[in-house]
């Protein structure tokens, strides 16, 4: 019996790090890419909280290099030099006041935890915080962290490493950074310390920056020696961190993503990769009615999902013919798409613009981050996109909350690329991509009544802004979409804010 309540507990502990502990009704996490901590509190509390957003993606919290020579490029926040809470985004108090705020507004923080390395060697040596370290010597005082450890002998990743030598991925350098030896019990304490810290602030959990340059052993005893979430900001007690692991595996490398999902939730970059063709015409819509693991996707419960982030937006890591805020049209069906659909737990990117891949978010003379502008639409200025705030995206993290639990069901399409289907008896959607106008008189499971597209427009008193739906007794509605609309797709549900 001992044996057996030891094995629950472990299985227990295990399961906990794939919940990402949402505020009961929400979904849907967005990453703030390079915002700081005051801005997101603020966006908490007038749009994520009021729009049913379930969390926050920021950026790397811990004291980085300040890199002038390449203009303040947004990289220098993967560069380390201390675990002291103080970047460009703000200082400890900052980050403190952020969480509690998002918190109570009902949306959780993640931290962008970089955990495998410290710092390339530069000519620059300078933190966010004013610390310092001896590069040559492998020293970085303010840890402090010293020749020992790190791994030896060393040596750098080469790009035939990746599908030849495992070892060679978790003990070399990558791109030059030096790599920190998390199988010493000091590094692990110095790291634990760190997140541990950061949870006693109120966040909900982490995303582990190249963890497949880390052996999983070695992420197992750091994530088992982590807190239970801050009971304080309103997490049930017990509940363990989200954990979700950037593990980028295409299938032919050394390091296989499926050595990761044991300890917690993965990066699935193909998701975003087969969604980006499939919604640039290189795949049938016809052929997502299978959409899943048999597309060679993790499986839905172990799984961070995605169409675009702040690497293969701009060509890195596992980048492709990715889909981002430059294609908006594709861009925003694709969004739409993983949002309706129950595979998955769901990440947008919001970004700042930018065409130069290494630019910084945008800056002052001085370096410091200017903050977004609200437009009078809603939408974002100086510089900034805001994807999260298009129509088209926000309105479908709330047909997600509808949705819920449901699963997949009445699917239709017309054997090519005009695809639909209903979630449960809670929401419908449908798509048209092809080069003729869509009129079909479609299943949608919904109640007898007059819905407002949420894509087009919106519901305003007892009337739409856009299109209005009519679904009759048999739950059927007549369905169109035109193929030169400014959006090629509609979604109708049962809430508020669809229903009239």
């Amino acid at each position: 019996m001992l044996r057996y309540l030891v094995l629950l507990s472990l299985a227990s502990v295990a399961v906990a790090y794939f919940n990402p502990h949402y505020a009961a009704g929400r979904s849907t996490m967005v990453h703030l890419f390079e915002w700081k901590w005051d801005d997101i509190a603020a966006e908490c509390e007038r749009f994520l909280g009021p729009r049913g957003f379930g969390g926050i993606q920021v950026s790397p919290a811990n004291e980085n290099l300040v890199i002038w020579s390449h203009n303040r490029p947004w990289w220098e926040r993967y560069q380390p030099i201390s675990y002291r809470l103080v970047t460009r985004s703000g200082n400890e108090e900052q980050f403190a006041s952020m969480v509690r705020r998002c918190n109570s507004a009902g949306v959780r923080i993640y931290v962008d935890a970089i955990i495998n390395h410290m710092t390339g060697t530069w000519n620059e040596n300078t933190g966010t915080g004013g610390s310092t370290a001896n590069f040559g010597n492998w020293h970085y005082p303010a840890v402090p962290y010293g020749t020992n450890d790190f791994n030896w002998p060393n040596c750098v990743i080469s790009g035939n490493d990746y599908g030849c030598c495992a070892d060679r991925v978790r003990n070399c350098e990558l791109s030059g950074l030096k790599d920190l030896n998390q199988g010493t019990e000091y590094v692990r304490t110095q790291i634990v310390n760190f997140m541990n810290h950061l949870i006693g602030l109120g966040v909900a959990g982490f995303r582990i920056d190249a963890a497949k340059h880390m052996w999983p052993g070695d992420l197992r005893i750091i994530y088992d020696r982590l807190q239970n979430l801050n009971t304080d900001h309103g997490f049930p007690s017990g509940a363990r961190p989200y954990i979700y692991q950037e593990v980028i595996d295409l299938g032919s490398e050394a390091v296989s993503r499926d050595e990761y999902t044991p300890l917690a939730a993965v990066t699935e970059f193909k998701f975003g990769m087969e969604l980006s063709r499939a919604f640039q015409g290189g795949n049938q819509l016809r052929w997502l009615v299978n959409w899943g693991p048999q597309w060679s996707l993790l499986a839905s419960d172990v799984s961070l999902v995605f169409i675009d982030n702040h690497d293969n937006q701009r060509g890195h890591g596992a980048g492709g013919n990715i889909l981002t805020y430059k294609n908006a049209r594709p861009y925003k069906a694709a969004i739409a798409f993983m949002l309706a659909h129950p595979y998955g737990e769901p990440q947008l990117m919001s970004s700042f613009a930018f065409t130069n891949t290494e630019a910084g978010p945008p800056m002052d003379n001085s370096g410091n981050i200017i903050s977004p502008s609200i437009n009078s639409d809603g939408t974002c200025g100086n510089g900034w996109v805001c994807e999260h705030r298009w129509r088209q995206i926000f309105q479908m993290v709330q047909f997600r909350n509808v949705a819920g639990t449901t699963g997949l069901n009445d699917w239709w399409d017309n054997g090519g690329n005009q695809i639909a289907f209903c979630r449960g008896g809670q929401a419908f959607i449908a798509f048209n991509l092809e080069y003729w106008d869509m009129n079909e008189n479609l299943q949608t499971c919904l109640p007898a009544g007059t819905y407002c597209d949420i894509v087009s427009g919106s519901k305003s008193g007892n009337s739409c802004t856009g299109k209005s739906v009519t679904v009759g007794n048999d739950g059927r509605a007549r369905i169109s979409i035109g193929a030169n609309e400014l959006d090629v797709f509609l979604a109708i549900h049962r809430g508020d804010d669809s229903r009239l």
